[in-house]
């Protein structure tokens, strides 16, 4: 399936599509749960638990603790309804919640921009390995860090 295509929803629509997902792992919707997908889903970059925290406070008008907003994306990431960034210790929303894959991450060191994409022959190997060598693989997360292609450009423009 490397490299098929997904319909991914934006805005009520990725809300309406991240909710349908949770209920049908048998979770409730709930009001906060709702606040911090959508806060969680209006980054344009990887967010931490305090950043998510701190957007749903102001919605809100009153503090939200980031313990609170942990807990909340522990089962998103369950649910499939958000992506850790491991190295970041940060989450992106999942655009297309209802397809499980494994994470490939392309993480620019210069603007911190983060894209998911999924190759499941990619990791197809990575598993296979694994189980080779003996080991159970969970979730695998592979991150590969470097430059986007505007850092890069930005950075041949200044060298040049």
């Amino acid at each position: 399936m490397a490299g098929h295509r997904h319909h991914e929803p934006h805005g009520e629509d990725l809300l309406a599509a991240a909710q349908a997902t949770l209920e049908r792992s048998g979770e409730q919707w709930t009001a906060m749960r709702a606040s911090v997908f959508a806060a969680l889903s209006g980054f344009d970059k990887p967010a931490s638990a305090y950043d998510i925290a701190e957007s749903v406070s102001r919605a809100e008008g009153r503090r939200i603790a980031a313990n609170s907003i942990y807990r909340i994306l522990d089962l998103f990431v369950a649910a499939n309804l958000a992506l850790r960034v491991e190295s970041a210790n940060a989450y992106v929303a999942n655009a297309h919640p209802g397809c499980r894959h494994d994470c490939i991450f392309l993480v620019c060191d210069g603007c911190g921009s983060t894209t998911h994409f999924d190759d499941d022959s990619l990791t197809g190997g990575l598993r296979s390995a694994a189980g080779a060598a003996g080991f159970v693989v969970e979730r695998p997360v592979v991150e590969v860090r470097g430059r986007c292609a505007a850092c890069a450009a930005a950075g041949q423009a200044q060298s040049g």
